[in-house]
Parts: C-alpha cells; structure tokens; sequence
C-alpha cells in the first residue's frame, strides 16, 4: 500500500460523522456561501496535524493529488504537510549556516518547491483555515526571507501578494493579507499597511475580518505606526474591519473611533 493510501485510509478511520456535520455549517457550506458544496470527514485540526507530521515524507506528486481531495480535512493535511515540510527545511538551513553544512543550498531549493507548489494550487486552498494556517507559515517566512534586503516599495518587492490581494479569487485575497502576519512579527508593517489600503473597499466580509485581524497585530506591535492608517480611513472602512483593527485599544478611544470623534 502506497503512503497516500495509507494516509487517505488514515483520515477515513478517523472521520466523525457528526462533528462533519458541525463543521459543515460552521465552513458555510450552503448554497450560496462561501464554502458552498465543501465535504467533511468530522476532523479536528489537532488530529490533522498528527496525520500530517506522521506522513510528511509524501511527495509532491501525492501532494498534488491529495491537496485535490473533496474532503477539506484532507486538503488541510496537504497543506500541513507542506508546513512541516518547510519548517525542517528552515531548522536545515539554520543548523547549514551554522555549521557550514552543505545541506543549506538543498534545503533553500526544496523551500522553493514548497513555495511554487503552494502558488500554483491556491484554487484548492478554499477556506480560512486552510489559507490561516499554512500562508503566514510558508509565503510569509520565504518571501521575507528572500527579499527583505531588496530595495524598493512593498509593491515593488511583494509583487505576488498585491497581485493576489487583486485577485477575484476570495481566498487567493485573504492569502495576499494573511501572509504578512509573518512580515509584523518580524517589525515589518508598510508591506500590511499597503495591502490594507489596496483591500479597504473589499465586498466580502471575511477580508474585512482579515484585514482588521492584520491591522489589529500590526498595532499590537506598534501603535504609532497604525494610528495614521486609522485616523485617514476610519470613517469609510468597513465598520467590521475597523472594529476588529481597535479591538485592543483602550475602551475611550476605541468608542471615539466608533462615534467618529477622533
């Protein structure tokens, strides 16, 4: 039996009828919603990543067929698998410049893989979970990587994701916005604050979501590079967005922003 056999067996023994149902109307699954016609098997995530880490050998190939699957637990693991994938290769390319290990080279080309493989399958990566929790963990950590000494603006080095945030592509958007949770751990904000702009007149409310998420993180770690966003857009964003952005703030400025008085 094959490792995707095996795997696919797996993630069947495991499925909870119920919880699938659960999850269905969580997702949104209905006609008409965002997740509209997605299956379930009833996985939670933390049984995804057990099956993930236990199959990350998978290749490429495999991965391709399985990130295909009907079952969104099943597209999950795909994309978890490639978390891990890119996570070793990280401690590789740490312990290489470390060491001076020859592996450092093997292990930023299989990255790359990692990368473009992700890019070219984002019509499989059809929901928020599967975008939350793989993006920022793969696009944000080899895009900054490897351009963050590139001179020029957000746009000029970002390409990729203000192509993406142009999308018609629901998740392809969320992708472009998420993914720069990566870059504000690391002290980077323009390239969200950008993003955001490009993002303020979105008609879905999960970009609202997203984008007022990201900006809420870039003012946990600097509020005095938020603030000029705000104070230019607050009073035509969209009022759910705004408000997930001053979600921490101090309640007396939080409901000055709310009332238009700042």
């Amino acid at each position: 039996m094959s490792i995707l056999a095996k795997l696919l067996k797996e993630t069947k023994s495991l499925s909870n009828p119920i919880h699938a149902k659960i999850l269905a109307w969580f997702f949104k699954t209905g006609k008409g919603d965002y997740g509209e016609s997605d299956k379930f098997l009833g996985l939670k995530v933390p049984v995804c990543r057990q099956v993930a880490k236990k199959y990350i050998t998978l290749n490429f190939n495999d991965l391709d067929k399985l990130i295909q699957s009907k079952y969104h637990e099943e597209r999950l693991v795909a994309l978890l698998i490639l978390v891990e994938k890119f996570t070793q290769s990280t401690e590789l390319i740490l312990r290489g410049l470390s060491e001076g290990l020859p592996f450092r080279r093997l292990a930023l080309e299989g990255q790359t893989e990692i990368y473009k493989f992700y890019l070219t399958h984002t019509k499989y990566i059809n929901n928020w979970d599967l975008v939350d929790l793989s993006a920022p963990k793969i696009l944000g950590p080899y895009l900054f990587s490897s351009i963050q000494n590139r001179k020029g603006s957000p746009s000029d080095k970002y390409g990729v994701l203000f192509k993406l945030a142009k999308s018609k592509n629901l998740w392809e958007r969320r992708i472009a916005i998420v993914t720069t949770w990566y870059f504000i751990k690391q002290y980077e904000y323009q390239t969200t604050l950008d993003l955001a702009e490009l993002l303020l007149n979105d008609k879905h409310d999960l970009i609202h979501k997203s984008v007022g998420w990201m900006l809420r993180e870039v003012g946990k770690k600097s509020i005095t590079s938020l603030t000029p966003f705000l104070k230019k857009h607050y009073k035509t964003m969209p009022r759910t967005m705004l408000r997930y952005a001053i979600e921490k703030f101090p309640e007396e400025i939080r409901q000055s922003y709310l009332c238009g008085s700042i």
